[in-house]
C-alpha cells in the first residue's frame, strides 16, 4: 500500500455533488476519498492524541478532540451546545461571552431532515448544507429562521414533542431512507405546534422566529457502492490498524467490507492513511 498522508485527523470535508464529494483531512493534508471507492484502505492510529485547541498531548479525547482542561474551559464544549435552550450566554454564565456572541447570537435555522427517518434539528444559517451532509441526510428542508441559538433550541424542544431529534446511525448505514414529503410534515408540525410557536414569537418578537415558507427540499446522494447487511463498528482505540475495502461514504462514516468507522469520533488522533497503488 502507498501512504497518502499522516497527521491529526479531523472530520471529513464534504460538499454537494452527484454524489457528495468527500475528503479526509490529516493536519494540512487533504485526501479525496471518492476516488478510493473499491480500493483497499488502511487507517493506522499512531498512538498520540493532541488537543485540537491547545495542542497538548492527551491520553483521551474529550468532546471530540479536546484535552480535559480545554473541555472544562471552552464555551464550545459546554453543556448548552447539546442543549441550546439552556443557553449560558442568556443566563450570564457563558464561559467565553465573545465566542457566544460570534457563534450563538446569530441566525440559526430549524430544519427537517430524513436520514434514518424524519428528524428535527438546528444549525447556524452558514452551516447549510454541511450539517445535513455530516448527518447523512437523504432529504433536508429548512423550516424556520431564528435569531439566536437559544431561540432555535426552544423551537426544536417544542417540535420534538411531535418528531424525533436523533438519527439512528445503524439504520443510516444500512441503506437510504425512504423518501418522505417533508413539506407535508412541516405543515403538520406548524399546525400541531401553532400555539407554542405563537408563544415564542410573542416572547422574542415576530422577526426573531420566521417561517421559511418558500424553502425547497434538498435531495442528497452519497457515494455508496454497497451497504452492509450487518453493522460492525470499528474502534481505533481497540484496534489501532483498520484495513478493508472501501464500499461507501455517508455522513462522517467510512463503510468498509470489514465494518464502519466514524471519522469524526477520532478528531485530534494522529493517523496515517494508506491505499492500494
Amino acid at each position: 500500500m502507498n501512504e497518502l498522508a499522516r497527521g491529526a485527523l479531523t472530520k471529513m470535508t464534504v460538499r454537494l455533488g452527484a454524489p457528495a464529494q468527500y475528503s479526509l483531512r490529516l493536519g494540512e493534508a487533504e485526501v479525496a476519498v471518492n476516488p478510493l471507492l473499491g480500493q483497499r484502505l488502511r487507517l493506522e492510529f499512531l498512538g498520540a492524541i493532541h488537543c485540537s485547541h491547545c495542542g497538548r498531548k492527551t491520553k483521551k479525547s474529550y468532546a471530540q478532540g479536546y484535552c480535559y482542561p480545554c473541555m472544562t474551559r471552552l464555551a464550545q464544549c459546554d453543556s448548552c451546545i447539546m442543549s441550546p435552550e439552556k443557553c449560558h450566554y442568556d443566563a450570564g454564565t457563558c464561559r467565553e461571552p465573545g465566542w457566544g456572541e460570534q457563534f450563538c447570537m446569530t441566525d440559526h435555522v430549524v430544519y427537517l431532515a430524513n436520514s434514518s427517518g424524519v428528524k428535527v434539528g438546528i444549525t447556524r444559517a452558514t452551516q447549510m448544507p454541511t450539517r445535513w451532509l455530516d448527518q447523512g441526510a437523504r432529504q433536508a428542508l429548512p423550516i424556520l429562521r431564528v435569531a439566536t441559538r437559544q431561540q432555535s433550541g426552544l423551537v426544536e424542544d417544542l417540535l420534538r414533542s411531535q418528531v424525533a431529534d436523533k438519527t439512528n446511525w445503524r439504520a443510516l448505514l444500512k441503506g437510504d431512507a425512504e423518501p418522505v414529503d417533508l413539506v407535508a410534515v412541516r405543515e403538520r408540525l406548524f399546525d400541531s405546534c401553532r400555539e407554542g410557536l405563537e408563544v415564542l414569537q410573542q416572547r422574542f418578537g415576530l422577526q426573531a422566529i420566521q417561517p421559511l415558507a418558500d424553502a425547497e427540499v434538498l435531495e442528497i446522494d452519497y457515494p455508496v457502492e454497497r451497504y452492509p447487511t450487518k453493522i460492525a463498528s470499528l474502534d481505533l482505540d481497540k484496534t489501532p490498524v483498520v484495513e478493508g475495502t472501501l464500499q461507501g461514504i455517508k455522513g462522517q462514516y467510512l463503510i468498509l467490507d470489514c465494518g464502519v468507522i466514524n471519522i469524526r469520533k477520532y478528531t485530534a488522533y494522529q493517523v496515517a492513511i494508506a491505499a492500494d497503488a
